[in-house]
This record gives structure tokens, sequence and C-alpha cells, in this order.
């Protein structure tokens, strides 16, 4: 059974702003899904979830934003259990605890933004997903950030499955 303390910080939060988890991004940002909404699926994170998602944003995030000077919003963040089925991804997925989010950067191809993560950034895990080459807009990134043990595991998913390594 949960303390009282455990359960308060567990608790959904109600999104009454549009609180800023760093200086370019904010919860609602890393917290949106139209799918959601259209099952009625409340995606409010918990207070260590959003902790997670301030890691985030500050360290994969902003870098980026602040490299190629480019606004853009994250494609995906944070994931309830219940979406993230939806969804048919794992519960091990780090977008269900706020781990991770996945991107794009509009005229930049996803080859050239996984490259730069890889070689710039610290993170967890990166996975080019559904990446075709020759096409640079296709697909996203998917990049994950831990507080300790960042692992720099580097995947390029395509329909054939997993593969090391940036595969372009």
């Amino acid at each position: 059974m949960l303390s009282f303390r455990e359960a308060f910080e567990k608790r959904p939060l109600m999104r009454a702003g549009n609180e800023r988890l760093s200086a370019n991004f904010s919860l609602t940002e890393l917290t949106k899904s139209d799918l959601a909404v259209r099952h009625g699926i409340d995606n409010s994170p918990d207070i260590s979830v959003i902790a997670n998602l301030r890691q985030v944003a500050e360290h994969i995030l902003e870098p980026i934003r602040d490299h190629f000077s480019i606004p853009f919003s994250p494609n995906s963040g944070y994931r309830c259990l219940e979406l993230n089925r939806l969804l048919k991804s794992p519960d091990t997925s780090q977008h269900v605890t706020g781990q991770a989010v996945d991107i794009e950067v509009p005229c930049v191809s996803n080859i050239d933004l996984a490259s730069w993560i890889v070689d710039h950034l610290p993170f967890d895990q990166l996975i080019l997903e559904f990446h075709t080459p020759g096409e640079p807009d296709s697909g996203w990134v998917h990049c994950s950030f831990v507080a300790e043990g960042q692992r720099g595991d580097v995947l390029t998913f395509t329909r054939a499955g997993y593969m090391k390594g940036l595969i372009a």
C-alpha cells in the first residue's frame, strides 16, 4: 500500500496552465495526444513523470533547438500506459516514464538530426525509426534521456526490425 506522500506524488496533475519544462518547451507539448482525446484517455502525468520530462526538455530538446535555431514541437512525449497500449507499444517504453520523445525538426533531415544527437548529446537510447534512404523527411527520431546510466544505445528501426547503429 502506498503512503500518503507516495499516493500524492503519483496522482495525475490537473493541467490548468501551460507549465514550462524549459525555455522553449511546455508540459502541454510533451503530453498532448490527439489519439488520447479521441479515445477519452486522460494522459496527465504524475510528478515523477514531469521531472523526467523536464530532464528530456533540458538535455535533449533545448540543445537541438539551440543548435538548429528552428522552433519545433515533439511528435510524441509522455504516454500513459493506456495510451501506450493503444499504440501497441511495449509497456517498457520510456514514453510511459516520460523519458523519451519522438521528434522531427522542420528543414532538417531525420538522419542529420539523429547523427547530430549521437555526436553531441548525452542520451540513453536513440532510434532512427522508419527512415527511408533518399527521403529526408521520412520517419522520425526517438530519443530518451535518463538521469543516471546513459547507455548511448543507437539503433535504426525499419519494417524488417531493429539494427545496431544509424542505417541511412
